[in-house]
């Protein structure tokens, strides 16, 4: 559906991606939100801002796909009353996100059927909200209390398994609580939260270079997808036009980012199914990308080389020849990778089948990003909504239908292989000239977007610029709020040895959810 088929009052957003924007009333809220998931588009996200250093009062925000680009609806909220229409039922995804915005802001979601605290554990009281401008987030810390109520599932033979937040392995906290009846699992539901660093409150007293430094580590394995994000939304409160060579090395770097995580995912997802040699292989070419990445940037992840205006690092003849040289034999390595992958029976025997999300629940649920096209969604922000240098290079969308990890692990070969080749593509037409231009003075009040498809899925910064080129609100989405929901089905009638394997296959982002 078209924007002005929403009857709505709306502005576009200058920048990169197709945006407006329109403030709304609670009828046209939920309107707004039913005709685009009557039409297959999307809710992307949900948040909350605090304007009583200006407006008077609180507004909740959501953005929403069309076919021809991001709807950004502002609905200002009423106190002593602080709430909002109520939209999980219309979109499932947008529970967690409520919740969220009550923890943060104390604006609750009317009439929804699931209140319970999301992000606030017991790390501030209950009365205190955080993204209140009034509030000094110093002063919070270890007042609160966590009795965080569960979904109990009752019947014979039926038990809880509780997992986590800490695991045996270095990685992010997260609580996963099962009920099983034997091993077979009847309900899984995950608790986050734990990585909460009040990262929104923090970005209300950066200036707008600032910020980017921030936004480049809300997720650190999507630095560059987060950086570009962030870039794209200040450059548009800026009014700033990148020069052509920027956007070129910006889309580089996206592509060995996305070659670099879904490796090392390969390589776990094997072993996770009993191949070593997979984890060995593959973290041994998921090296060699970080090597080059620090010889070109001086940071193995790529942290700092996106900033507002361009990028920090520009690249040399020499580096080119190198990454040349890289990928010719890292993309014939991968595809003898595939190969032994699609041939070993006893690995196809654990990856067939496990975690199965088909596409009619994916669809139901909005599944987004990799995991989304392993169940037969067609959509990536560089075909559909294709900035530059995107708008001129054939990216091929990898999808399948299966759904389950075998699917998934497909998808991700496939998206190395397209990624090596969009690679090459982009060093032989690498346009000549500056890398980097000055920002622009934005206006106080002026709203951005960024909208990137990083390698997970879709990463989005909103941001309204303050006086003197400071943040007054600025809100990072990741893809991980609407993919841990579908996790938790995917589960389901799985064996509880089973969950590593579907964990991995998803690979879903801890810290990008927990703000």
């Amino acid at each position: 559906m078209k924007i002005e088929d929403f009857g709505l009052e709306v502005e576009a957003l200058p920048g990169a991606m197709p945006v407006w924007h329109a403030t709304v009333d609670n009828a046209q809220w939920v309107a707004s939100a039913e005709q685009v998931r009557s039409h297959g588009g999307r809710l992307v996200a949900i948040w909350g801002s605090d304007q009583t250093d200006r407006a008077g009062t609180l507004e909740v925000h959501m953005t929403l796909t069309a076919r021809t680009g991001l709807l950004w609806l502002t609905l200002p909220v009423s106190m002593p009353d602080a709430a909002f229409p109520d939209v999980s039922a219309i979109f499932p995804a947008a529970n967690r996100m409520q919740r969220a915005v009550f923890d943060l802001l104390g604006v609750r979601a009317r009439d929804a059927n699931d209140t319970r605290q999301w992000l606030r554990h017991a790390a501030w009281p209950a009365h205190i909200f955080p993204l209140r401008k009034s509030v000094n987030a110093r002063t919070l810390f270890g007042k609160g209390r966590d009795d965080y109520p569960f979904v109990a599932v009752s019947g014979d033979g039926v038990h809880e398994i509780p997992v986590g937040p800490v695991h045996a392995g270095t990685i992010e906290p997260g609580h996963f609580r099962f009920s099983v009846v034997g091993e077979r699992v009847l309900r899984l539901e995950a608790r986050l939260g734990y990585k909460h660093k009040g990262i929104e409150k923090r970005f209300e007293s950066l200036s707008l270079m600032d910020g980017a430094r921030l936004a480049g580590r809300v997720s650190g394995d999507s630095t560059v997808a987060y950086a570009w994000a962030y870039a794209m939304a200040a450059e548009t409160v800026a009014r700033t036009t990148l020069p052509p060579r920027a956007c070129w090395l910006r889309a580089l770097l996206l592509e060995r980012e996305r070659i670099a995580n879904h490796l090392g995912d390969l390589g776990f997802i094997g072993n996770d199914a009993g191949l070593a040699f997979a984890l060995a292989q593959c973290s041994r070419l998921k090296e060699d990308v970080l090597r080059l990445n620090q010889a070109w940037t001086g940071h193995r992840y790529l942290m700092d080389a996106i900033v507002p205006g361009g990028v920090s690092c520009d690249l040399q003849e020499s580096t080119m020849h190198a990454m040349r040289e890289q990928m010719s034999a890292m993309a014939r390595e991968v595809r003898q990778i595939k190969s032994i992958f699609d041939d070993h029976p006893g690995l196809q025997d654990r990856l067939i089948g496990a975690g199965q999300v088909m596409p009619e629940l994916a669809d139901r649920l909005g599944l987004c990003g990799l995991a989304g096209r392993a169940s037969g969604a067609a959509w990536d922000l560089r075909v559909q909504f294709p900035c530059i240098p995107y708008d001129s290079l054939d990216v091929h969308i990898a999808t399948h239908r299966n759904g389950d990890v075998a699917a998934r692990t497909t998808v991700r070969f496939e998206e190395v292989l397209e990624s090596l080749e969009l690679c090459f593509a982009m060093l032989d037409r690498m346009p000549a000239g500056e890398s980097r231009v000055d920002l622009a003075q934005p206006v106080d009040g002026s709203l951005g977007i960024g909208w990137i498809e990083g390698w997970r899925g879709e990463v989005m910064i909103a941001l309204e610029a303050g006086p003197d080129a400071t943040l007054r609100r600025l809100h990072p989405h990741d893809p991980s709020w609407q993919n841990w929901p579908v996790l938790e089905h995917a589960v389901i009638d799985n064996i509880v040895a089973d969950f590593p394997l579907i964990n991995k296959s998803f690979n879903l982002s801890y810290s990008g959810v927990d703000l």
